[in-house]
């Protein structure tokens, strides 16, 4: 489409410039992929190796047993005395319908492993899940 104003012709531009536009796509893409394993669970546990491992789909409520042997529910510290108080305050109406997920560190002794289980169970939830990494071929 051509046309003339004041002796000069100009064509309209047909094609629309889409660089841009994918460049911005491929950086938000970029700062996705670099920040989705650091929004998992922010406290830092070496958890045990096994052969069957399921992957998690869905977020959980998490109990997490550090190095020192620290409690965690989800990224906040607590009391192993108050967590059944804590859990039963929070989630779902029906505890025996609860999943939880309990991360331990591989050198915490099962003592303080059984604690937490332990507690978990006056909260009322039988549905424990312990997570674990694929060993590596």
């Amino acid at each position: 489409m051509a046309f003339s104003a004041k002796g000069r012709t100009q064509t309209a531009l047909a094609e629309i410039n889409i660089t841009p536009l994918v460049d911005v796509v491929l950086v938000l893409l970029l700062i996705f992929m670099m920040t989705a394993p650091v929004l998992q669970s922010g406290v830092e546990v070496a958890i045990p190796k096994t052969r069957s491992v399921s992957q998690l789909t869905e977020e959980r409520m998490v109990v997490t047993i550090d190095r020192e042997q620290n409690v965690f529910l989800q990224d906040k510290p607590v009391n192993v005395n108050q967590l059944p108080s804590l859990l039963r305050s929070t989630g779902k109406a029906d505890p025996s319908k609860r999943i939880i997920y309990l991360r331990a560190d591989e050198r915490v002794p099962f003592g303080a492993f059984a604690s937490v289980m332990d507690a978990v169970k006056q909260a009322g939830i039988t549905n424990i899940s312990i997570v674990t990494q694929p060993i590596q071929k």
